[in-house]
């Protein structure tokens, strides 16, 4: 093993960290701490930096009913981007030791279910040097997967925001409309349709704002601004259970610093 090299390690949707390490100054781990969960289901994922191909980032899959050693801790990925959203005090900034996490974690997941071909069964080989996966039996290569997904700020000729409350949120929170691009989509149609089909309404002038990586399990999340053209505000019940407009002197509990969603909410919020 070279001690050089470095790794970030994983269990479920948690990084993992030794108990001494602060959140907030994440960085990489020397691998070979990775002796400490020893484990046949253990998938060590290279990963090239994009900002820097000379730096080999490791993303280490640790089997979810491997028990931790004493000295480490679990932390959600979703709640360090929140913490580190805010000690930098810039929402939606993702710094480079996050964007780091971030890569790791979504190509070690990825790794982790690729396991074996979708096509026979076989199970994979890496590709040296590559972020890929070969079924040594049928040739079949495999590549992380990337979801894109769209979220969208809609407002009206007075000013207000939608936000709705989908059932998979806390009580109280409201976010935007959000959903998967599929297939034949532009971006754009899916903006509309996923509007359509979740709160039955019309949007117009769809523009493009910002992206985040989002890796939960594996989407990149672009944002879009449109404003409202017509129809009557009805949630479709099965994933958006109350929808309506708000004003910014009455919000209500939004999500967390870090997400685009909340990006998109504190961009109108401090607009004129």
């Amino acid at each position: 093993m070279i001690n050089d090299k470095k790794a970030f390690f994983f269990q479920g949707d948690n990084l993992l960290l030794p108990v001494f390490f602060s959140d907030t100054n994440i960085d990489s781990l020397p691998i070979e701490r990775a002796s400490e969960f020893i484990n046949p289901d253990i998938f060590e994922t290279p990963a090239l930096d994009a900002t820097n191909p000379e730096r080999l980032i490791r993303g280490v899959y640790v089997c979810e009913d491997t028990a931790l050693p004493s000295d480490w801790k679990a932390i959600s990925v979703r709640q360090l981007l929140t913490m580190l959203a805010i000690e930098s005090g810039k929402e939606n900034h993702i710094s480079k030791p996050f964007s780091h996490v971030l890569r790791a974690f979504h190509t070690a997941k990825w790794r982790h279910d690729s396991r074996y071909c979708g096509t026979c069964g076989s199970k994979n080989n890496d590709v040296p040097g590559q972020e890929q996966r070969l079924c040594p039996n049928c040739g079949r290569l495999e590549f992380p997967r990337i979801c894109p997904a769209i979220i969208v700020l809609i407002t009206d000729e007075e000013n207000r925001i939608l936000l709705a409350h989908n059932k998979r949120f806390k009580a109280g929170v409201y976010s935007h409309i959000s959903g998967f691009n599929e297939a034949g989509e532009s971006l754009e149609e899916t903006v509309v349709r996923e509007v359509r089909e979740e709160i039955n309404i019309e949007v117009k002038d769809i523009e493009y704002i910002k992206s985040q990586p989002w890796p939960f399990p594996n989407s990149l999340m672009t944002g879009f601004k449109a404003r409202y053209a017509s129809g009557i505000i009805k949630p479709d019940g099965e994933e958006i259970e109350d929808a309506k407009w708000f004003t910014k002197d009455n919000m209500p509990d939004i999500p967390s610093e870090g997400s685009l969603s909340r990006f998109l909410i504190d961009r109108w919020l401090n607009s004129f």
